[in-house]
């Protein structure tokens, strides 16, 4: 159950450097536990594939613009790799967005 008084925090990963979608899954449910412990809600975990990227990035985006998101995690910055040069676009996503990028590393 989601606790809607938290702040909402979104993920964000490249499928590619996952074995198979069990690890997507674990995943998921490592960044549920990352954001429990860190005081969020955890919302939607976008999952970029090779073959459309950067369309899930350009999603992230938008939604952290939309809905005024403060944090978005993710497992390293090496998930930023599609987009362009991940301390690049780290520090391009926080200033552009006003979004601190959290790392949680989650092992399958």
């Amino acid at each position: 159950m989601t606790d809607y008084t938290r702040p909402l925090l979104l993920g964000y990963a490249r499928r590619d450097l996952y074995l198979s979608d069990r690890h997507v899954d674990d995943l998921k449910r490592g960044l549920e536990a990352f954001a429990q412990l860190e005081g969020f809600a955890m919302g939607s975990v976008y999952i970029e594939d090779l073959d459309t990227a950067p369309a899930t990035f350009e999603a992230l985006v938008a939604s952290v613009n939309r809905y005024q998101i403060t944090a978005v995690v993710l497992p390293s910055l090496q998930h930023l790799a599609l987009v362009g040069h991940p301390e690049e676009i780290h520090v391009q996503f926080e200033r552009v967005t006003g979004a601190r990028i959290m790392l949680h590393e989650v092992t399958p």
